[in-house]
């Protein structure tokens, strides 16, 4: 389908994107493109939901002999430092921003509560979900998924650093074949890792369908805001 109007979207970006260039930490330029782009949907009334990982402050409890467990709650709480970040950076450009995580943090967040959520998503503002799902053993492609779901969006878009979804890794193979659509089915079967296969699964079982495209390449934001699809990689 090239043309689609979206009403309420929830946006996946990952924690290296938002450290730009330099690989590890914030970078404040990349977090002002960000919001650039983000103002096509506000502009256009499109409820819009974000989650933001957190690979770019922490990422591998393993190799810092660390626990499964506890390295994912480090990872968690990474995520709520890049939301605070890019809420800071939203609430500048004139988009009224709130941070919902899945623990009690009222100094700077509310608990997440999809009613409330929804609520704020009809009175413009944007929102940012941090934490994950609150449990270890889930990556935030889950906890997009999920909060996708519940918050009943249109599209879980996840914004990579690739134009879609490819048979093997483009940035080493240039023979790469780029899918233009897919099923979840096929997602899982050829273990395509677009996304985690909890992630997938969750969103077969709602019908809910994802949007990869390349976040850097100027324009592709705007497109999807106007409803042009004719670009990325469907799954359905």
């Amino acid at each position: 389908m090239s043309t689609r109007r979206f009403k309420r979207v929830l946006l996946k970006l990952s924690g290296e994107a938002v450290a730009g260039e330099k690989g590890t930490g914030i970078d404040s330029e990349t977090l002002r493109f960000f919001a650039r782009q983000i103002r096509y949907f506000y502009e256009r009334n499109i409820e819009t939901g974000l989650v933001v990982g957190g690979g770019n402050i922490f990422r591998g409890a393993r190799a810092v002999g660390l626990s499964r467990v506890s390295g994912d709650y480090m990872g968690m709480l990474a995520t709520i430092i890049n939301a605070l970040a890019l809420q800071d950076v939203l609430n500048a450009s004139g988009m009224p921003t709130e941070v919902f995580t899945p623990f009690e943090m009222p100094a700077f967040a509310s608990r997440f509560n999809a009613a409330q959520v929804i609520s704020a998503l009809r009175s413009h503002r944007l929102t940012i979900f941090a934490g994950g799902t609150g449990n270890p053993y889930f990556s935030t492609d889950s906890g997009a998924a999920l909060r996708a779901a519940e918050i009943r969006a249109d599209v879980l878009i996840k914004a990579t650093k690739v134009d879609g979804v490819f048979d093997s890794d483009p940035t080493t193979n240039d023979q790469a074949k780029k899918f233009d659509s897919l099923t979840y089915q096929q997602v899982l079967e050829a273990d395509l890792k677009v996304m985690d296969v909890t992630a997938v699964a969750l969103c077969r079982e709602v019908n809910m369908p994802i949007f990869v495209f390349n976040l850097k390449t100027e324009g592709n934001f705007e497109k999807l805001a106007n409803g042009q699809c004719d670009f990325g990689t469907w799954i359905s």
